[in-house]
Formats: structure tokens, sequence, C-alpha cells
């Protein structure tokens, strides 16, 4: 499954929740598939700066492929990052660079969070795709 694949999935998912409030519901509960990252992985170079709440991304470059592992400490946010890790994680570099990350609109959750948290997901995309271009840049990609 691609990435559009997997954005369309969760699409039809929210689809089956009518209110606000059940899709928050729905990320809450993915938040419970929620992994954590090793404490020594938690530093500097990989908090998501303008995260409402703390966060880590961990990002690895094998055979052109985008490795990522992350953690955050809100249950939005260990939703959120389950969510957004599912569909950005473990993808050919070049698959990430030429996905338009307003396609996650589409599924129908970024206009449910407040302005805060879509700040918070602007910052997660903005180091996917650092990562990314780095991978391309060192040729891993």
């Amino acid at each position: 499954m691609n990435m559009i694949e997997t954005v369309e999935r969760y699409k039809e998912d929210f689809d089956l929740f009518p209110t606000a409030n059940d899709k928050l519901e729905y990320i809450f509960d993915l938040g419970k598939r929620h992994t954590t990252l090793p404490e020594e992985e938690k530093n500097e170079a990989t908090f998501v700066q303008g995260c409402a709440s703390a966060a880590w991304l961990v990002g690895e470059c094998k055979d052109g492929v985008l490795l990522l592992r992350g953690e955050g400490t809100s249950e939005m946010a260990k939703g959120m990052l389950t969510l957004l890790l599912d569909i950005f994680a473990n993808r050919p570099v070049d698959e990430i660079l030429s996905f338009d990350p307003a396609k996650l609109h589409e599924m129908g959750v970024v206009e449910l969070l407040s302005p805060v948290r879509q700040q918070s997901l602007e910052a997660f995309l903005k180091m996917v795709y650092a990562y990314a271009q780095k991978c391309k840049e060192k040729g891993d990609a």
C-alpha cells in the first residue's frame, strides 16, 4: 500500500465516525499502538521543534528507504504520530518527496486539530521532508 492508499484508508475510517469527538477518539485509540524511543534517541536533534507537546522523530536511510520512529508525550501526539508514521515511515525517499502533504487534509482530520496542533503537524512534516531530502542528497536513495 502506497502513501496515497494509506491516506485513503484513513479517510474511509474517519468517514465512519459521525462527530468530531468520535474522530478524535479514534486518534487517541491509534495512540495505544504508539511505540517509544530509547532514551539516547530523545535528544535535541530528534526533538520536534514547534510541537505542542514534547515529541521526537528519528529518521534513518537504508537502501533508498526512509525509516522513521517517533515518540510523543500527550495522547493526541501519540495518536497523530502513529497515524503519520503509518503514512510516512519505511517508504522510498522519492515517494515521500513527491507526496503532497496537502493530501492529508483529505482524511478529514487536520481541520479537527487546534491551530497549535496544526503547527505541530507542520513541524513533524518539516522534519520528515528534511530527513528524506538528506537521504536523497547523501545518495542513499
